[in-house]
């Protein structure tokens, strides 16, 4: 019971981020999330990533790996989406 509990928490909270993922795709905006949030929350989840192995229970370890894979590509959609809208703001300003 306690496993289906955390499965059950586990493709809510990572689910979560699809939506996200897939509007900044669409739009290639990321300038409401702060880089402060990004980092909070990925030091947050490799920290439940090491309490789940040092405790040996593979559902905390497939909920943060899941996670802080998807907050990766998020951030990483940030640094590009960041970097293009400063070279096309480069762009406009000549």
């Amino acid at each position: 019971m306690a496993t289906l509990l955390g499965l059950a928490a586990t493709a809510l909270t990572t689910g979560c981020w699809l939506p996200q993922l897939l509007r900044a795709w669409r739009t290639r905006s990321t300038d409401d999330l702060s880089w402060v949030y990004l980092v909070v929350l990925g030091v947050g989840l490799s920290l439940w990533l090491a309490y789940g192995v040092v405790v040996s229970d593979p559902v905390i370890v497939m909920a943060n790996v899941l996670s802080l894979g998807l907050m990766l590509t998020l951030a990483a959609g940030k640094a590009r989406f960041d970097a293009e809208r400063v070279d096309a703001e480069r762009v406009g300003a000549r």
